[in-house]
């Protein structure tokens, strides 16, 4: 019976494509749609979890994970442009 993983995807638009990441083990992939980058980072992961030796997997394993906004006072127009 195969175990599953489960992990959480950060999918960010930069530069005409997508950024992913997976902040339980710290690796990131991309791919020019969010279905591209989401399915690049499951491979991703995925070789990371074959090839890496259980000391680096247990290094980089970060079990909370949280994902929340937040609200900050933006500065000025004025500061900004400044």
């Amino acid at each position: 019976m195969t175990k599953i993983g489960k992990y959480t995807a950060l999918i960010q638009e930069e530069d005409g494509g997508y950024v992913s990441l997976c902040p339980e083990l710290d690796v990131a992939s991309q791919g020019e749609t969010v279905e591209e980058a989401l399915k690049n980072l499951k491979e991703a992961v995925e070789l990371f979890l074959e090839f890496a030796s259980e000391e680096e997997i247990l290094r980089r394993e970060h079990q909370n994970v949280f994902v929340t906004q937040f609200e900050v006072d933006l500065p000025s127009s004025e500061r900004v442009h400044a």
